[in-house]
């Protein structure tokens, strides 16, 4: 089956995925869109792209349905296709939204090593999530605009995070809580229980995003070998199949089930990791190889025909820690089994757009 075509038909009918509000959801499918043009050139993804983030970006630069004051560090990220369309369009409206997001980041609450708050209504936790949704656009904000001090604080960030997450297995637990007042953070660590796969996708696509673009006047030596190291530990958890499971550091758990989106994001670090020199020789090689091998077998088992559409399956809908209104998630291994998996989630469908892209980049037309 050719990925393009589902592409483009989950574009066309893609409506926004909370009501028009500005999200990080969508910012996943933005992104996707965004390196499938950059990939092959094609008018429609970039036609689509314009649709769907026009809709959101008022004339003045203003974000439909966004308070920066929540401080949620996960509407930044739809903002790294703010820069891109600007200088497709030559419409300021997108470098005064961009400008909003940064305003959020400068007054946004950090724990006392300096990193963000996942949100207001997550206080002093830090989430392997956030580091892609915020450190990313915060470098490329700084690239575009001159202020490099942002380009310091994010490479802090990311050093810091590290330290506060690292597993004894060699990988990163998804959350960490500054206060330990939260019941999945450890009383002495702080550290949640376990290694949830989208997690460490989170993190390896954040990780190879930032280190292909920094300047390099920028000493990321340390992180360099540290992301070579994340993706050491992801190629040998693949599965047979090809696929990766949803708690990583579980194999033996009863239920543990091999998951479509955490797949695809290390489909797409994996080969871009390749493709862009942050490994060489044998070890380039290597991850090359597993993320084709991942792409694929994502393509020939899991996106399938039904009723007259093409759908992809296999996605953990959400996953999280804590809870404000709903059942408190604990962050054990067996908590992230209890989630609904569903089709077409915009966390699985953006990063298979994305690893695609890489695919097209390294070997042309494929599949």
């Amino acid at each position: 089956m050719n990925p393009t075509a589902y592409f483009d038909q989950f574009a066309t009918r893609y409506q926004p995925y909370k009501a028009g509000a500005w999200c990080y959801e969508d910012g996943c499918i933005y992104r996707g869109l965004q390196l499938l043009y950059e990939a092959t050139g094609e008018d429609r993804w970039v036609d689509h792209l314009t649709r769907l983030v026009s809709a959101q970006v008022s004339s003045k630069g203003l974000l439909a349905g966004y308070d920066p004051k929540e401080y949620n560090i996960d509407n930044i990220l739809s903002g790294r296709v703010l820069f891109p369309l600007s200088a497709l369009t030559g419409e300021t409206r997108y470098t005064a939204a961009a400008e909003h997001l940064i305003g959020q980041l400068k007054d946004h609450p950090r724990i006392r090593t300096g990193n963000y708050w996942h949100k207001r209504r997550y206080p002093h936790q830090v989430w392997l999530d956030g580091l892609y949704m915020a450190l990313p656009f915060q470098i490329e904000y700084a690239l575009a605009t001159g202020h490099a001090s942002l380009i310091a604080d994010a490479l802090q960030q990311f050093d810091s995070a590290l330290a506060l997450t690292v597993d004894r297995g060699g990988l990163y637990v998804h959350g960490y809580d500054e206060s330990r007042e939260q019941r999945w953070a450890d009383g002495d660590t702080g550290k949640s229980p376990a290694v949830w796969a989208r997690a460490i996708g989170w993190l390896a696509m954040a990780l190879i995003d930032a280190l292909v673009i920094l300047p390099a006047s920028a000493d990321s030596s340390a992180l360099r070998e540290k992301t070579i190291a994340i993706l050491n530990e992801i190629a040998a958890r693949q599965t047979s199949s090809g696929l990766w499971e949803q708690v990583l550091d579980a194999p033996q758990l009863e239920g543990n089930y091999e998951e479509s989106s955490a797949t695809a994001m290390f489909a797409y670090a994996l080969m871009r990791a390749a493709r862009l020199d942050l490994a060489t020789g044998p070890t380039a090689e290597q991850f090359a190889a597993a993320g084709k091998r991942a792409l694929s077998a994502l393509v020939e088992t899991r996106l399938a025909e039904s009723e007259g559409m093409i759908r992809f399956t296999g996605i953990c809908q959400v996953a999280g820690l804590g809870s404000i209104d709903g059942p408190y998630r604990d962050g054990t291994p067996h908590y992230y089994l209890t989630e609904p998996v569903v089709c077409d989630d915009a966390k699985g469908v953006g990063p298979l757009m994305m690893a695609y892209a890489e695919a097209v980049r390294t070997n042309g037309s494929v599949f």
